[in-house]
């Protein structure tokens, strides 16, 4: 788990993580009160328990709350590499986030809305190392940071440093459910490469202006999208009837 956290923060990890791996729902799909006429009520699925994790997560950092549709069934396959190889990297371009989520019939604007979760938690320096000293192998830092907040980040993470050490990827909001994460990146303070790059792509960037009131589009409400985007999420990969399982143990097929 701490090499995903690496990657995503806490929030976007166990959502996309029950995404990917584990959601399966019995019917047409997951709905709000699922178990409250469920033959079995009060069972809730690993993948439930996943999705509300990550909703508890935003609303115990002062975020939002919303109704979480439940009645997922688990997966009978349990490898982290899975979920790996198709969370968005640190250093992915904006191309391959996008194709990331469009492979899960997930929109350009879900992508901004959801890396939006990296308004909470922290990197590892391995992940970003490269963007302060060579970037690129030029022997320089990534020129998109900027420049009065590269030394904060060197500081942070020195150079030939053994990579372990963390910093919050909302600089100065870590622990607060809000819009400074797209504040960063609009002025140059990502601290992730993939990150960053979402303000200067014109396919992700205008969404980045529209959660900050800039124009381009109506102006975008981040707690209410957010929300509704973690719903979305958790209806990727429904299966129908009884494939799947209920595990007795979530970090393992029965």
């Amino acid at each position: 788990m701490a090499s995903s956290i690496n990657r995503m923060s806490v929030v976007l990890f166990l959502a996309m993580a029950a995404a990917i791996m584990l959601t399966t729902v019995h019917g047409q799909g997951t709905r709000v009160g699922f178990y409250s006429t469920a033959a079995c009520p009060g069972v809730v699925s690993c993948a439930d328990i996943l999705a509300l994790a990550a909703r508890d997560a935003v609303v115990l950092a002062n975020g939002p709350t919303w109704a979480v549709p439940t009645g997922r069934r688990d997966g009978t396959v349990s490898r982290a590499q899975d979920a790996l190889d198709n969370l968005p990297g640190p250093s992915d371009s904006v191309e391959s986030q996008i194709q990331k989520f469009t492979d899960r019939n997930l929109s350009v604007q879900d992508l901004v809305t959801l890396t939006g979760g990296h308004t909470l938690g922290t990197a590892s320096c391995a992940t970003f190392n490269d963007r302060l000293f060579n970037y690129q192998g030029t022997g320089g830092p990534d020129p998109s940071i900027a420049a009065d907040f590269l030394p904060t980040l060197r500081s942070a993470c020195p150079q030939n440093n053994n990579g372990a050490a963390r910093v919050a990827m909302d600089t100065g909001s870590q622990n607060e459910f809000d819009t400074s994460y797209y504040t960063n990146i609009r002025n140059g303070r990502g601290v992730l490469e993939s990150d960053q790059r979402l303000w200067t792509d014109n396919r992700t960037g205008p969404f980045v202006g529209r959660f900050l009131g800039l124009g381009g589009g109506p102006n975008l409400n981040f707690n209410a999208e957010f929300g509704q985007a973690m719903v979305r999420m958790g209806n990727v990969g429904v299966r129908t009837g009884t494939d799947g399982e209920i595990r007795r143990v979530c970090s393992a097929v029965n």
